[in-house]
């Protein structure tokens, strides 16, 4: 049981003295520094409500292990037994639960939110499946996980960010840069490696080329690196620098306990651990160790109020491997004296302050994750499946223990005889297990009794069964309680399709608020990454593809998605796309029939196998190839033979037209003779001919004697000018 935590208890005419100790000693430059007893003053206000919340979680343990209070105190000589039924609920939920999380290398699925995040998001989701699955120790972190969550109900999880660095002296030669124009050609190699395949580029081509490459990319010219010696050179490297995060003990982390259930609205949240001296002075961000008292309220032994797994008494005698408490207190305080808070951290080993700076990190948030397994309305901390099936864990206790000590208190085997039964000589033999004789006036089947157990009643294993029952319905985990049978799930498909519906819909639920919190580690993960990731990162994929992570990539907004489900619903989803391939037929399309595949060894857990079928391109058979290009071409003559038949057709069509307009312009002329013929009958019937004659022969007449008139007159001119002609002749 945790206790309150011990403060210092000064008197009040040192209050000032100790203030000016603080003053001299302060840590940063803020207006309004925190002081430690102002921090130690959260920590005690908060005791009570944390004290409460560990009792009832130490009841949902012990009725877990079957310790504590959980074991019951029967008189000498009954029985002490006590049914697991919890952890026989909870090793069900284990597996159940921590296998979505495990069952594929990629976890997460990172999706942009806008266009421009695209190629972020792809990083992103690189770099986190990478780190989860050779940084964290994924199976164990999610193991443990899981575990918390079903055993406690909350799981308290702390993300931090691991770096270490040391220095080394190593003799390394001397360069010099010239500009060599027939290092042209290396360096467009070296630019297209670089893209091409940057973890090459990186760790196998030498320092001094890389920094040559450098230069004739900035200069624009090809440099040539030039050995002109050798020296000892101090340089710095990188051992650890990745993200880390781990589930907390709950007896070991003090929230403020009026968040209303929400996490983000905390003022404060306060969690000790377990360091040493040399462990604090190798990390590099403390301060004041030298002032650290050894065993005076520092050590885990004097600390009742922090909870340890360690069940030992042994400590180190040396100093720099001591075990030290330390205190780190995250949360919200005005450091600048304008009414607004800011976020700081803060940590505390004994009475002497070591840290205190603001957060670090670039969400500026808490840096812990509450996941509630059975969540309670507007409270911080859930319930696990062993808050409702304590009272049905103690009703089967009894009634077995009652059961038990039925038979264990019956003389089973035992035989009793009547004293008359038999003599001294044939008692002997009855007790060696010879043949006997026995005394005449006495009946055997009378005088001889053996005992046996007596029979249980059915009202007890009525309540057994009940009590099964009732805890299966209550957690939604079916049991081997009543055998694997159509009688354990009911009788009717529509009840056993109905229980089954209920118990994954419950499971999927719980499995939706544990990949939330995983969700939300990965999102700080992604901004600690853009913050503290070095310059490029690169990730192996596979063995012939690389992708360089660059940190200002990271930066951006993103939908992180975990890629989980439950087996039943990933079963009955592959279960219908079969189904889905059965009714499709043959006649389908091998690209969608390939997409469903792929789906189904996805939700059978076959990456094997799907990596085979995206990868898969069918190969032609050369039979189906040739009789597809025989179709083709009799298709092709098809379509040429009806065009040529269209073709001859029109023509006809043509010629038919043409023939009909002929006809129908004989039939014309026909008419207009007839017309013409019919016409000159009339006329010549009625004199016009004749009339039309006459005006004929006198125009002509009259048309002949103006012709001779005209003639006459231009003879006379002609002779006129003949004269003029002959006259002008003389003159000259």
């Amino acid at each position: 049981m945790t206790l309150g935590c011990p403060l210092m208890n000064e008197d009040e005419q040192h209050t000032k003295d100790d203030d000016d100790d603080e003053e001299a000693t302060s840590l940063t430059d803020w207006e309004k520094e925190p002081t430690l007893l102002e921090l130690k003053q959260d920590l005690t206000e908060s005791r009570t409500d944390h004290d409460s919340h560990v009792s009832v979680v130490d009841g949902y343990l012990d009725n877990l292990n079957i310790t504590g209070k959980a074991v019951v105190k029967t008189p000498e000589g009954r029985s002490k037994v006590v049914p697991k039924l919890i952890r026989k609920q909870a090793e069900w939920r284990y597996a159940a639960l921590s296998e979505p999380f495990l069952s594929t290398a990629e976890m997460f699925k990172v999706s942009p939110v806008t266009w421009e995040d695209k190629a972020g998001s792809i990083q992103n989701q690189l770099l986190l499946n990478n780190q989860f699955n050779t940084r964290l120790k994924k199976v164990k972190f999610i193991d443990e996980y899981v575990r918390t969550g079903v055993d406690e109900g909350t799981i308290i999880c702390r993300v931090g960010w691991e770096f270490e660095e040391e220095e080394y002296e190593e003799e390394s030669d001397d360069f010099e840069f010239v500009v060599n124009p027939e290092y042209g050609a290396l360096h467009q190699e070296l630019t297209q490696m670089k893209k091409d395949n940057p973890g090459e580029y990186y760790s196998e081509v030498p320092d001094e080329l890389q920094e040559a490459h450098e230069t004739s990319i900035a200069s624009g010219q090809p440099v040539q690196p030039v050995l002109t010696g050798s020296s000892v050179k101090t340089q710095t490297r990188t051992l650890k620098n990745y993200p880390t995060v781990e589930v907390c003990d709950y007896r070991n982390v003090i929230i403020d306990p009026t968040c209303n259930g929400d996490i983000d609205k905390a003022g404060f949240v306060i969690y000790s651990f377990e360091s040493s001296h040399s462990q604090l002075k190798k990390d590099g961000k403390y301060t004041n160790l030298d002032q650290i008292v050894m065993g005076e309220g520092s050590s885990p032994l004097s600390q009742p109020d922090h909870a340890t797994d360690d069940s030992t008494n042994f400590t180190f005698a040396d100093k720099p491997r001591q075990k030290l408490v330390v205190h780190e207190y995250w949360g919200f305080w005005d450091i600048d004296g304008t009414g607004i808070v800011k976020p700081i951290v803060a940590a505390w080993v004994g009475n002497t302050m070591i840290r205190m700076e603001e957060n670090p990190f670039p969400d500026k948030k808490l840096p812990f994750i509450i996941v509630q397994y059975l969540p309670k309305r507007k409270a911080i901390y859930g319930e696990p499946d062993g808050a409702l099936l304590e009272d049905n864990q103690k009703i089967l206790g009894a009634t077995m223990r009652g059961m038990i000590d039925i038979m264990g208190r019956s003389s089973n085997g035992q035989v009793g005889t009547r004293k008359d039964a038999l003599d001294a000589v044939n008692k002997r033999r009855f007790r060696q297990g010879k043949d006997y004789e026995y005394n005449g006036n006495v009946d055997p089947r009378l005088g001889m009794f053996m005992h046996t157990y007596p029979e249980i009643p059915n009202s007890a294993q009525f309540m057994l069964q009940t009590q099964s029952q009732e805890a299966d319905s209550l957690t939604g985990v079916q049991s081997f309680s009543q055998g694997v049978s159509g009688e354990a799930m009911g009788d009717v498909a529509a009840g056993v399709r109905g229980a089954l519906d209920a118990a994954s819909k419950r499971e999927l639920g719980i499995l939706r608020r544990l990949s939330a919190g995983v969700v939300e580690i990965g999102r700080k993960f992604i901004s600690m990454n853009a913050e503290f990731l070095d310059e490029e990162e690169v990730v192996r994929i596979t063995n012939d593809e690389f992708v360089a992570i660059r940190r200002d990539d990271l930066a951006g907004e993103y939908d992180l998605k975990l890629s989980i489900s439950t087996a039943e619903e990933d079963d009955n989803k592959a279960k219908e796309m079969a189904f889905m391939l059965q009714t499709l037929g043959n006649n389908v399309d091998f690209s969608i029939v390939l997409k469903i595949l792929i789906n189904i060894a996805r939700l059978r857990k076959m990456p094997d196998l799907v990596k085979e079928l995206e990868e898969y391109e069918p190969k032609p058979d050369p039979f189906e190839e040739a009789k597809q290009k025989l179709e083709l071409e009799l298709l092709r003559a098809q379509i040429e033979e009806t065009k040529s038949k269209a073709v001859e057709n029109n023509a006809e069509a043509q010629l038919d037209m043409i023939k009909a307009q002929e006809t129908g312009a004989k039939a014309q002329n026909i008419q207009s003779d007839t017309d013409k013929k019919n016409l000159d009958y009339v006329e010549q019937e009625s004199g016009v001919t004749q009339e039309r004659d006459l005006q004929k022969s006198g125009e002509q007449a009259r048309s002949q004697g103006k012709l001779k008139l005209l003639d006459h007159e231009l003879n006379k001119k002609d002779e006129a000018r003949k004269e003029l002609k002959s006259y002008l002749n003389s003159d000259s």
